[in-house]
């Protein structure tokens, strides 16, 4: 693994990411799935430790690295991001009707009464690193680093097994005074991390037959 630390060794000898190491990226994009279904089984700190140094190197807006976590871990305080989820999901399936408000009825949405861990995900939008470079004329960067990081985090579990799921049905002001965190940071997401009771590399809501993929990808606008 190369020595982050040593940047001038590792820029002396700059990797070559050849065809076979581009099919297993492309590989690990395809196998990255949004997790709702997760064994008890718990996982290391260690390697939640070594995740989050490699969430670190992920892109953000002026080396701002906004990104803040927070371990949700009691029983109680999961409880209240359950019971969230709960009435948000309620109102949420208030929107549908038919035979689409039965098939939302039955969808797995969330792992919060399994996952082994959780974290809620929050973007510090008065960090003063990187001295505002980049986000002058679009503040929100600072949110969309968060999500680059996400990104990164969520791959680089895939690379152990680790399924992750993002639970977005809640509440994003209750979740921020039941966590009591500065006032400055905004709610992005809610992160249900473990080891995964099954194996797709079809979303689950395309298995279900709520939405497929569209390829509108190639579909580039020019102007």
């Amino acid at each position: 693994m190369i020595d982050l630390h040593d940047a001038a060794a590792a820029n002396a000898h700059p990797p070559e990411f050849d065809a076979a190491f581009r099919d297993k990226f492309a590989e690990l994009i395809a196998w990255r799935r949004d997790v709702r279904r997760f064994r008890r089984d718990p996982v290391a700190p260690e390697l939640i430790h070594q995740l989050l140094d490699l969430a670190q190197l992920a892109p953000s807006v002026g080396n701002s690295q906004p990104w803040r976590f927070v371990s949700v871990d009691s029983a109680a305080m999961r409880e209240k991001v359950r019971s969230n989820f709960l009435r948000c999901n309620a109102v949420a399936a208030n929107v549908y009707d038919g035979e689409r408000a039965a098939l939302y009825a039955r969808l797995k949405l969330e792992g919060i009464d399994v996952a082994p861990r959780q974290f809620a995900l929050f973007c510090d939008r008065a960090t003063a690193q990187g001295q505002g470079v980049g986000r002058q004329t679009m503040p929100e960067a600072l949110d969309y680093s968060v999500v680059a990081m996400i990104e990164t985090f969520w791959l680089a579990a895939r690379t152990h097994g680790l399924g992750v799921g993002w639970v977005s049905i809640l509440d994003p002001e209750q979740i921020t005074r039941d966590l009591d965190v500065p006032a400055e940071w905004k709610f992005i997401a809610y992160l249900c991390v473990g080891w995964p009771v099954e194996e797709h590399v079809d979303p689950e809501l395309v298995r279900v037959a709520w939405q497929d993929r569209t390829r509108a990808g190639r579909d580039v606008l020019s102007r």
